[in-house]
Formats: C-alpha cells, sequence, structure tokens
C-alpha cells in the first residue's frame, strides 16, 4: 500500500533553536558528535519528532487487516521491494497456492532478530513452569539472554533469515581455538540456548524449520577447560584463619624497599619501597601492627575485624554446606532453621540450580556459628536505630540477607590462598577457586565414609556419578588403606600348611583377620555419628543418623571444621559377604 518512515518523540534538546518554516515550528540544535540536526517540534512545544532512518511498509494481510512492519531498508527502491514481497505474499495465501503458516513465517524472517529474542526472553520469564513454578530462574534466564546474544552477535545475525548452522558451527571452532578457549561444558550451553530459540521459533510459527537443529555437542567427559580440586583440611585450616585476619593485617604489613630503589633520583619516592606479600607465618604478626597502627580509629578496627568474621563464616559455610556462590548469596535470615534438634537452611527455588525447593542439613557448631553471626548483626541494626532516634527491631528482617558476598569473591579468595600458601593450580593442572569448595565438600563427604547415596543427596545431584566422579577428588581418598581391608592370602609349602594346622596355627590367620577387618571399614564413635546398613529393617532405617563429618576440633578461633578421620574404605561395608572355596 505505502512506504513511509515514521517519527518517534524525543524531549526538545538543551539549548535548541525554535523557528517557524512553511507554518510549522521547527528545531535546530548540534548532537553529542557535533552534527547539525533539524526536526519538527510537537504542539505542545516540549518535543521534537525524529524521523526514523529506516523506511516501513503497511500493507493488507491475507485475512484483511492493515499491518505495518519495518523493512530494515535506508533506500526507497529497496523498501518498495520489501513492499512488493509482502503483497505478493498475501496474494498468494488469498489465491490458496501458499498457506497461512507459510506466509507467517515468510513475514517474521525478515525482520529483525532482536525483537524476536526479545520476545523469547519474555516467554520464558512468564510461562509456568511444573508446580506453578516459573519456568527458569533469574539466573538461567540472564545465562540464557547472554548466550543467545553472543551467538547471534559474534556470527553477525540480524534477522531469522540468516540463521544457519554452519555459521554457528564455525564461531564454536574459532572459540576452541582460542589460547583460553571456552570449555566443551560452555560450548554446549551456548548449543543449547541457541537450539531451544530455534524451536521456539518454530512453535510460534516464525521459522517453518529449525535451521539450528541438531548441533554437534561436545564430549564433555575430560574436557573441562578449568578442572577444580578439593582442599585438605589442612588447607582449609589455613584459609580459615587468613580469611578472619587479612583484612587488618593488610594494614600491618611490612614496608621493604622495592627492586631499582638505589638508582632511584628521589629516594623517598613511593617507587622505592613497598609492602611485603602476607603469609600464614607472618599474619598474626601483622595483624598485630594493624591494630596498633589503626588504635586511633576503632570503628575501623572494629569493621575489618567483623569483614574478617564474615568471610571465614562465609567459607566455613561453603565447605561444610556444598552451597554454590549464588545460593549463598541468595539465603536469608527467614531461610535459616538454628533452634531445633536438627537445624537446616532452606533456599528458594528462584535461587537454586533446579529451580526447585530444597533444604539442607547444617552441622551443630555451624548452627552455632551462624546463631552468634546473626545475634551480633541484630546488635548492630538495634544500634543503628538507636543513634538514629527509631524504634528498636525486635528481630532481624525474614528477607535480609545472612551474609555479603562480593561479586569479587573470586579474586577475594586468590588473595586468600596466596597468603595462605595454597597454590592456584596443583601439579595435575586443578584449580581452586570459589566453586573448589563445593569439591571439597564432595570430596570430605566421601573421604569420610559417607554412603555415596547420602553425599549425592546432600550435594543435591540428579546423578550419582557427577558426585562420585565430578566433585570427588580421588587424590584425597585413602587409597593405600582401603587395600588393607582385603582378606589376607598367605603363600607356603604344603609342608608350612600341615604344620600350621598342627599347631593351631590357622585359628591365629582366622583371629588376626576378624581383628584387622574392622579397623579398614567405615567406624563411627557414639559421640559424633550413628550410620545404619543397608540390609537393616525399615525400623532401623527410621533410626539411622549421618552426620557430615566426625569429632570436631576447634583450633581457628573457634570454628570447628572438620574431624580427624582414621583410615577408613572408600565404600561402606556390605553385610552377609564371606570367602568361600570351592570343595573340587
Amino acid at each position: 500500500m505505502a512506504i513511509f518512515k515514521p517519527t518517534y518523540p524525543k524531549p526538545l534538546p538543551a539549548g535548541a533553536e525554535l523557528f517557524t518554516k512553511a507554518g510549522e515550528r521547527w528545531a535546530r540544535w548540534t548532537d553529542g558528535r557535533g552534527r547539525k540536526r533539524t526536526a519538527k517540534v510537537s504542539v505542545d512545544g516540549r518535543k521534537v519528532l525524529i524521523e526514523s532512518r529506516t523506511w516501513h511498509a503497511k500493507y493488507r494481510t491475507a485475512a484483511g487487516p492493515v499491518r505495518t512492519v519495518p523493512t530494515g531498508c535506508r533506500q526507497r527502491e529497496a523498501a518498495a521491494q520489501v513492499l512488493a514481497d509482502l503483497e505478493r505474499r498475501a496474494e498468494r495465501v488469498r489465491a490458496g497456492i501458499a498457506s497461512p503458516a507459510e506466509a507467517a513465517a515468510a513475514d517474521a524472517a525478515g525482520t529483525p532478530l532482536a525483537g524476536h529474542v526479545a520476545a523469547y526472553l519474555e516467554y520464558l520469564s512468564t510461562k509456568p513452569g511444573k508446580g506453578g513454578r516459573p519456568r527458569m530462574n533469574a539466573q538461567h534466564l540472564s545465562d540464557t539472554r547472554h548466550r543467545v546474544g553472543r551467538v547471534f552477535a559474534d556470527c553477525g545475525f540480524k534477522t531469522l533469515r540468516e540463521l544457519n548452522r554452519a555459521a554457528v558451527e564455525r564461531w564454536a571452532a574459532n572459540r576452541e581455538a582460542e589460547p583460553d578457549g571456552m570449555s566443551a561444558g560452555t560450548l554446549n550451553g551456548h548449543f543449547r540456548a541457541v537450539t531451544s530459540f530455534g524451536n521456539w521459533a518454530v512453535s510460534t510459527g516464525r521459522l517453518a524449520v529449525n535451521p539450528l537443529a541438531r548441533l554437534p555437542h561436545r564430549n564433555e567427559a575430560g574436557n573441562r577447560r578449568r578442572p577444580r580440586r578439593a582442599l585438605t583440611a589442612d588447607e582449609l585450616g589455613r584459609l580459615l584463619k587468613v580469611a578472619q585476619l587479612r583484612p587488618l593485617a593488610d594494614f600491618g604489613r611490612e614496608v621493604v624497599r622495592a627492586d631499582g630503589a638505589d638508582d632511584r633520583d628521589n629516594k623517598r619516592s613511593r617507587k622505592t619501597w613497598t609492602r611485603a606479600p602476607l603469609t600464614i607465618e607472618t599474619i598474626d604478626a601483622a595483624a598485630e601492627r594493624g591494630g596498633v597502627a589503626l588504635s586511633k580509629r576503632p570503628e575501623l578496627v572494629a569493621q575489618l575485624e567483623r569483614r574478617g568474621r564474615e568471610r571465614g563464616l562465609l567459607y566455613k559455610t561453603l565447605v561444610l554446606t556444598g552451597l554454590r556462590k549464588s545460593e549463598l548469596a541468595a539465603l536469608t535470615v527467614a531461610g535459616l532453621e538454628l533452634n531445633g534438634p536438627r537445624p537446616f537452611l532452606v533456599l528458594p527455588g528462584h535461587a537454586t540450580k533446579s529451580g526447585k525447593r530444597a533444604e539442607t542439613p547444617i552441622r551443630a557448631d555451624l548452627a552455632d556459628d551462624l546463631r552468634s553471626w546473626l545475634a551480633d548483626a541484630l546488635f548492630d541494626a538495634r544500634s543503628a536505630a538507636r543513634a538514629a532516634g527509631k524504634p528498636l527491631p525486635a528481630r532481624l528482617p525474614g528477607n535480609a540477607q545472612v551474609f555479603n558476598v562480593p561479586t569479587g569473591l573470586i579474586r577475594i579468595l586468590d588473595r586468600d590462598i596466596a597468603a595462605a600458601g595454597i597454590p592456584k593450580v596443583d601439579d595435575r593442572g586443578r584449580h581452586v577457586d570459589v566453586h573448589a569448595l563445593r569439591h571439597s565438600f564432595g570430596t570430605h563427604l566421601s573421604a569420610g565414609g559417607v554412603a555415596p547415596r547420602v553425599a549425592q543427596e546432600l550435594m543435591r545431584h540428579s546423578s550419582i556419578d557427577l558426585t562420585m566422579n565430578t566433585y570427588t577428588d580421588a587424590k584425597l581418598l585413602d587409597l593405600h588403606g582401603a587395600l588393607l581391608a582385603l582378606p589376607a592370602l598367605e603363600l607356603g609349602t604344603g609342608a608350612e600348611a600341615d604344620r600350621a594346622a598342627a599347631t593351631g596355627t590357622d585359628d591365629a590367620v582366622e583371629l588376626s583377620r576378624a581383628q584387622h577387618a574392622p579397623k579398614h571399614a567405615p567406624t563411627f564413635k557414639k559421640a559424633c555419628q550413628k550410620r545404619g546398613t543397608p540390609d537393616k529393617t525399615a525400623k532401623n532405617r527410621r533410626n539411622t543418623q549421618v552426620a557430615v563429618s566426625g569429632c570436631q576440633s576447634k583450633d581457628l578461633h573457634g570454628m570447628a571444621l572438620t574431624g580427624k578421620l582414621g583410615r577408613v574404605g572408600v565404600e561402606p561395608t556390605t553385610h552377609g559377604f564371606s570367602v568361600r572355596c570351592s570343595t573340587t
């Protein structure tokens, strides 16, 4: 029917010059790029009407209504050709040559891709999933927006018509070839995002077929770009100590002369000296010097001590619960149940990776630390209200966050492990980062003799293979101790066997086996844990109690980390197993 350039209102630019032209009011101004601009002024005189740079087409669809669509063309001739194609397509539908679905897909194929992506994200955020829960949580939605946007931008896709599988495969190959290229898991995540977008476009009639279907997914087994490792109990102890002391110790670091200081003319220049790095051996003295240096600023000292206490408790919570960083950041006061005989924390569905509400048990000493932390937070809130002349709160708000998890926690952890003498990358090429604390949680569960199914439930994994193979670091398991659980096998001549039978030595061997085997099966002291067995009755299973760790030691300023574990097997013992000899 027609092509035109629509106008859209914009606030009148500051300093714009108003004038009249052909009986209409216009404005003249200079934009941010230094270009002279003119535009009509609205009736109220407060806005200018900016003309679009591209042409739009208005045509009558096959169903009858008039529709206006952007052509994306800056030239009038090209826009006229787009209008002719739209009208020809509508005529084919009216004549019965093409179906309405084919016409709709053809119309959508030439429109800007950004509008379709925005509609897809809106669909994901509003469509309910199972049980009335949102289809995906905020983090998943943000990841999908980032992944789809990155693939389409890097491939140069502007419209649905331009989507093609070959371009995405080339993009993936280029990302893998980079020095610090994408891992297989990250690439597969991008593939899933764009493939789901294509499926949605087909289901809504925007595409006839999905051009991004069946992208070749990468094999993720053993192909992780940055595999994590678990921290040992000694490393975790040093990490907690450094986390508590480093905020104050940074103000007490010793001054040392920098390299090349003697060659500088200005001997008092800032470039002639530097601060000595903190180590596990020097951090106590540095913290004392920091307290002396800030003795006239007690408020700052208290703030630094509180920051260190929060950081240590934050690390401890990650290690003893296996929470992810995003889950810890979403933990609120209302999600803590600390006063019952079995304390636990509650994670809302929007904060978990699965999108489901989760309850995670917590150990008694961690519950005590959290209870004390919240009590101090309430005391600070009351002090602030008293100073402001406001009513004193009776309790902390239920939606208040338990921890202030900084966005740069990975960089803070890097500085903490450096001061604690923990290598960032070990001899196997495995890294230590925030998520490695979750790996430490899973590994110490297995090393402590916890049944694999129990460890899987505590880590909230859908597959036990993920718990045992990905989140269990075999280097921390007592593999040699596990071999001692095997039966004793004696080699000897027939005469030696006859002498052993005559002197009763066989009984001694059997007695030795009976005394030796229990030492290497998982044992639990009554004061620490109780464990049921898989082949007991349902009544006994109801009385089963499993703890995360054994007896606790409180060497780190009263913060118990883990128990002292003896030799334990890598799997729980199986009752009813015996060695049988053939009679033939």
